[in-house]
C-alpha cells in the first residue's frame, strides 16, 4: 500500500555516523521514483551532543519536530526500543529495531536486518546448501543474520563470538524461535573444527573491514565446496572473500546485504518498492568514489563500524 505521506522526512539516529552512505543512497533513489518530498538526514547523537542512553526521549522528540520515519543504527538499536508503541514479529525476537514506522502518531519498530541478510542470500547464494552453516560474530547484525539463516532453513546452524555469552544468548534465543533447527554455541577455539565440516560460513564480525584487516578466522580450513558470506561492505571483497574466490567457493558480498535492508526499509517509511539492482549500482558508486577520496585524503581515512550498515 502506497503511503499516504506528501513529504517524507527520515531521519538516522546513531552516535559516530558522519560517514553513512544511507542519505545518498536513499534520496537518489527517492529521485529515480519521482519522490521529490523526500529527505534523508544524519541525526548523529554525538555531533549533537545527546547522550545514547536519551536515545528514547530523542526519537519521541525528532516525531514531534516533524520527523515522518526514522532508521535507527549503532548503538541504539536495542535502547529505542521500550518508547515504541509497537514491535513487529522480528524485532520483538532480535530485541532490537533499525526502522521506526509513524503512523497516526504511534511508533511502530520493525528489523530489517535479518530480511536484508535473507534476501541478500537468496538472490546472490540462490540454492546455497543449508544443512550446516558456522556464523561467526552475534553481536546486533550477527544475531540478525542468524535470524535470517534459520528463516531460510538452515538445519544445522554454529554461532561463535569473542564473548561466549553472547553467542550463546543468541543460539537460545533463535532456538525457541525455530524449533525444528539446531542451533549450538561454539568456542573460538573449535571454530577451525566446526569449519571442515559445515556447507557455509557468514562473517557478521568487523573483521575484514577497512581500519581492521586480516580475517575473523583460520581461513586453511575453508574447503572449494563451501559458500561463504561477508556482511562487511567497506571493501566488498574482504581479505576472506577473496581467499574463498580463489579457492573457487560461492561468495556473497556485504553489499547485498545493505542493499535489501535499505530497499526494506526504503518500502516501509514510503509504501513505495524501490529498484534494488539500481540501488546496488548506486551503492558501487558511492563506495568507489569514496574510497578514491580517502586514497587522495592528506588526513586518515574514517573508519567504519560493521553496525554502520545504514
Amino acid at each position: 500500500m502506497v503511503s499516504t505521506i506528501a513529504a517524507h522526512r527520515i531521519g538516522l539516529v546513531g552516535a559516530g555516523i558522519a560517514s553513512s552512505l544511507s542519505p545518498a543512497l536513499h534520496e537518489r533513489e527517492a529521485a529515480e521514483l519521482g519522490l521529490t518530498g523526500y529527505r534523508y538526514e544524519l541525526l548523529d547523537l554525538d555531533a549533537l551532543s545527546v547522550p545514547v542512553e536519551d536515545t528514547a526521549e530523542f526519537v519521541r522528540d525528532a516525531v514531534r519536530e516533524g520527523y515522518t520515519g526514522l532508521n535507527i543504527t549503532h548503538p541504539c538499536k536495542q535502547l529505542v526500543v521500550p518508547t515504541l508503541d509497537e514491535l513487529s514479529d522480528n524485532a520483538r525476537l532480535l530485541g532490537a529495531v533499525n526502522t521506526v514506522v509513524v503512523r497516526d502518531g504511534r511508533l511502530i519498530g520493525h528489523n530489517t536486518d535479518h530480511s536484508g541478510f535473507l534476501t541478500a542470500l537468496q538472490r546472490g547464494l540462490p540454492g546455497a546448501a543449508l544443512d550446516s552453516v558456522l556464523l561467526v560474530g552475534a553481536g546486533g547484525a550477527g544475531s540478525a543474520v542468524a535470524y535470517a539463516l534459520a528463516a531460510a532453513g538452515v538445519r544445522e546452524l554454529r554461532i561463535s563470538d569473542v564473548d561466549p555469552t553472547r553467542a550463546t544468548d543468541v543460539c537460545a534465543r533463535v532456538a525457541a524461535a525455530f524449533p525444528a533447527a539446531s542451533v549450538t554455541p561454539v568456542t573460538a577455539s573449535d571454530v577451525a573444527t566446526v569449519l571442515r565440516t559445515c556447507r557455509g560460513v557468514v562473517n557478521a564480525t568487523p573483521i575484514g573491514m577497512t581500519g581492521h584487516l586480516g580475517t575473523p578466522f583460520d581461513t586453511a580450513a575453508l574447503r572449494c565446496d563451501q559458500w561463504v558470506a561477508d556482511i562487511v561492505y567497506r571493501p566488498l571483497r574482504t581479505e576472506l572473500l577473496a581467499t574463498a574466490m580463489e579457492l573457487g567457493c560461492d561468495v556473497l558480498d556485504g553489499g547485498q546485504m545493505l542493499v535489501a535492508q535499505a530497499a526494506d526499509t526504503f518500502t516501509l517509511l514510503t509504501g513505495v518498492s524501490p529498484d534494488a539492482s539500481r540501488m546496488r549500482r548506486h551503492l558501487d558508486e558511492l563506495i568507489e568514489q569514496r574510497d578514491l577520496a580517502a586514497a587522495t585524503a592528506a588526513g586518515p581515512a574514517v573508519l567504519l563500524t560493521t553496525e554502520e550498515i545504514r
